[in-house]
């Protein structure tokens, strides 16, 4: 699939890239993009959640009421999980939820989440640039000059720029990421991909096998 490259104005600078179809335009596999999103969000969980047991609650461990002869069921603590302020039956504990997936699992998956934005024509190419100081101002003019103003992005560098990251911070919209630290998630979630043409490259080297 061949995309024509844009500089950060949105005019094209007349080079051409070639989006190779081992990366782009794979046939998807939706399973698989389910499992690494479904692996990512677990990874986002804190697991920190805890209910108190009856052995936790804080309170007296008197008997309430004798054992027979009141008509009512024997109760033998104010902290059962039958009263109010009681410990809780089966609450949840603090707990890990990341699990495993095998590293060719995951690179299906993301092949296929660039497959899909391929096939829709949500990627646009950008030559590589740099801004000289961080300024959200920068990277709102650069948004606005590729007509992605109004929607969801993720530019994808092919190495950390601290004055590009910063400028894009402070926008709702704008994401930005290395093509390294990419994952499936934030392919789906976002409406538009721009790509430098440095990091085609570096895709093309890490999933083109």
């Amino acid at each position: 699939m061949e995309v024509n490259v844009l500089n950060i104005s949105g005019k094209e600078t007349g080079a051409k890239v070639q989006l190779p179809d081992a990366v782009f335009g794979i046939e998807p596999n939706d399973h698989a993009i389910y499992l690494d999103v479904k692996q990512y969000l677990a990874n986002q969980r804190q697991g920190t959640h805890k209910a108190k047991q009856r052995n936790e609650i804080a309170g007296s461990t008197r008997k309430l009421y004798k054992q027979k002869g009141t008509g009512g069921a024997r109760a033998g603590s104010i902290k059962s999980p039958l009263f109010n302020g009681g410990g809780r039956v089966f609450g949840p504990q603090p707990r890990d939820y990341s699990f495993k997936l095998n590293k060719k699992l995951k690179s299906l998956a993301r092949k296929s989440a660039l497959s899909y934005k391929a096939q829709d024509n949500n990627i646009v190419v950008v030559e590589d640039f740099n801004f000289d100081a961080v300024k959200t101002k920068s990277y709102a003019k650069l948004v606005t000059d590729l007509n992605v103003a109004a929607e969801k992005t993720l530019l994808i560098l092919s190495a950390a720029n601290n004055n590009v990251y910063l400028s894009s911070r402070n926008l709702k919209k704008a994401k930005v990421v290395t093509a390294a630290d990419l994952n499936t998630y934030d392919v789906l979630n976002a409406d538009k991909i721009l790509l430098t043409t440095g990091s085609v490259k570096l895709l093309e080297e890490a999933f083109a096998k």
